[in-house]
């Protein structure tokens, strides 16, 4: 009996159907984890990559409502107020009740954010820039097109 089940033991497995080391979402992940560790290294200020993309989205766009942010950072409702509330308690951003909508809640940078923003945007860049760095300049373009069209 301990013969046939060391027996089969050594018996190599047939290659299964799912292999995750070539599964597109694992791999992104991966490389996902080594952006943001090139973020937290590089960014030069204490902001996650979710409060930077929010203060970085108000600093191209200005003034808009909360919701619409979230749209534009891909956050949910949730994710989106969080950030938002920890950037305003940090001084960053501001908000207002929308004078036409007083549901909506319109959001913007304060001064301290602004400066911030500018401050951090060469910084960004760089770690954009390292994060595609093992890919040549057509091969970065290739993967950055071929992104944008599975958004």
């Amino acid at each position: 009996m301990a013969g046939r089940v060391l027996a089969k033991r050594n018996v190599k497995p047939l290659r299964p159907s799912y292999i995750l080391d070539e599964q597109i979402g694992f791999i992104l992940r991966q490389v996902w984890q080594r952006h943001t560790t090139i973020f937290a290294r590089d960014i030069g200020i204490n902001l996650t990559p979710t409060q930077w993309a929010a203060v970085a989205k108000l600093a191209e766009t200005g003034l808009c409502s909360q919701n619409q942010l979230g749209r534009l950072t891909a956050m949910d409702v949730a994710t989106i107020k969080g950030v938002i509330d920890r950037l305003t308690a940090r001084g960053l951003t501001e908000t207002s009740p929308d004078p036409e909508d007083g549901r909506r809640l319109l959001v913007s940078l304060t001064r301290a954010g602004q400066q911030l923003a500018e401050k951090a945007a060469p910084n960004a860049l760089a770690i954009s820039k390292e994060t595609l760095a093992p890919l040549d300049t057509k091969e970065r373009e290739m993967l950055l097109a071929l992104l944008h069209r599975l958004r």
